[in-house]
């Protein structure tokens, strides 16, 4: 009798104990790493130098001197130093008339590299892949890219295969929380995220100042990583995705027009940046900080901020909109130890930069990727975040905010945890003598090679004069 009534009594208790092993070891199972990442770093002949980029503006027939005068003063304020990267194209003169194989060539050599260098750093096999993501916005391939890269490193027959297009510069942490969606219903998975963009079909060639200026910001670049939801491999990992927002606009017609790839007035393909780019980021992204929030800031400076609006608030109603208090502001950094901001241009990252009161120490990451690398489109984060590796700024327990814009519109971000203290090995920036930066001046010498463009009203007198 005594044996029946211990087994009635343990049994329901055993039961619960499974049921709460299971679910302790499915959560254990849904968290996000990144084990590694390799950045994309082109052969040096491939730099944009000044005085090339002013023989690619100059062989240009569809540009006039207005043109000339405006890309010299967006080139000058753009951010953008003398070693970024362009595709091979460029170099040979051929940017009006690419052919499909100089776009697959462009991300083959891209391929090659940085996954290559992955899968040997880590000693990670291909056939190891259980999932493959790749997003490249303005170039789709038959086969797909995702196809080929299968094809190239002989992935296995069951890989969850994903080819992301369109997505824009936000595009990578939009493949993230696909991994991190997979991640929550199957175990012991690794994945391979690739992100990039093609420049070789997109150069715009015509004198649209709404797409030429895409020219001027936009580089050769690239990100490889691999990610995991493995326990084992939790101290080998780098970092682990704590939250993830995502915030679409493209309901909004203002959104949806303001970046989009089209065509002008002959007919040639361009990428247009239209003048409401600046409100419309803005409005996207004062929506995704409301929601990220309250989900990575501690509750203390969540309730000061609600303290002094209500108090705010309280005031105006008593004194009426005569009284002129300033505006309370949230501190991200009570959260937050590091910010990897998008490098969409200069204005971007000094805008996002005052938005969250940010100092130049904590925007030196993104001014010298765009310095550096331009804007590379959704694989950006990724060199910003190679900076801070490479500073040696990154240590265990730090908490990583990123933020990212692309067409659609999207603002889209996330919440890393540096797992381990990090050193930089085999990090690009090094390979950029990494000591160097931030150099003493970023003032592009465009300028005082080209300045004298804006002393002629006449064409053909300047076109002599080159």
């Amino acid at each position: 009798m005594d044996y029946v009534l211990t087994t009635m009594f343990f049994l329901p208790l055993f039961f619960l104990l499974c049921i709460l092993l299971k679910i302790l070891d499915k959560r254990r199972h849904q968290n996000c790493y990144i084990l590694d990442y390799q950045l994309y770093k082109p052969s040096d002949d491939r730099k944009l130098s000044t005085e090339l980029s002013g023989d690619i503006i100059m062989r240009n027939k569809n540009l006039g001197l207005n043109e000339y005068k405006f890309l010299l003063k967006a080139i000058v304020s753009s951010g953008i130093g003398e070693e970024t990267y362009a595709p091979k194209m460029v170099f040979e003169g051929r940017e009006e008339n690419p052919n499909h194989d100089d776009a697959i060539q462009e991300m083959e050599e891209f391929f090659q590299d940085s996954i290559g260098k992955l899968f040997q750093r880590t000693g990670i096999r291909p056939d190891n892949i259980d999932v493959l993501v790749v997003n490249v916005s303005m170039f789709a391939s038959m086969p797909s890219l995702s196809g080929r890269i299968i094809n190239r490193y002989k992935m296995r027959e069951d890989v969850k295969s994903y080819n992301l297009s369109g997505m824009g510069c936000s595009a990578s942490l939009i493949s993230i929380n696909l991994v991190q969606s997979i991640f929550k219903s199957n175990k012991n998975q690794l994945a391979l995220v690739v992100t990039s963009e093609c420049l070789t079909p997109n150069w715009y060639t015509g004198n649209d100042r709404s797409m030429i200026l895409s020219n001027c910001l936009f580089r050769t670049g690239g990100c490889a990583m691999i990610l995991t939801n493995k326990p084992s491999l939790v101290h080998k990992s780098m970092f682990k995705l704590k939250v993830m927002v995502r915030t679409h606009h493209g309901s909004k017609d203002e959104a949806y027009g303001c970046c989009l790839q089209t065509e002008d007035a002959q007919d040639r393909v361009g990428f247009h940046l239209g003048k409401t780019l600046p409100k419309t980021a803005t409005r996207a992204f004062v929506e995704n900080l409301k929601e990220i929030a309250p989900k990575i800031l501690p509750m203390r400076e969540l309730l000061r901020f609600a303290t002094l609006s209500l108090a705010r608030k309280t005031l105006q109603n008593i004194f009426g909109k005569s009284f002129n208090a300033t505006r309370p502001t949230i501190n991200f950094k009570t959260g937050i130890d590091h910010f990897c901001l998008h490098t969409g241009g200069k204005a971007v990252i000094d805008a996002v930069a005052q938005s969250l009161n940010l100092s130049q120490f904590d925007i030196e990451p993104a001014r010298m990727t765009l310095h550096r690398f331009g804007n590379t489109s959704a694989s950006s984060l990724w060199y910003v975040l190679g900076y801070m590796e490479a500073k040696k700024r990154l240590k265990k327990g730090d908490k990583l905010f990123m933020i990212s814009f692309g067409a659609g519109f999207k603002c889209n971000s996330c919440v890393w945890e540096v797992v381990r203290d990090l050193e930089g090995d085999g990090n690009v920036w090094n390979e950029c003598n990494i000591e160097d930066y931030p150099p003493k001046t970023l003032e592009n010498p465009f300028m005082a090679k080209y300045g004298w463009i804006q002393d002629h009203e006449d064409i053909e007198t300047f076109k002599s004069l080159k």
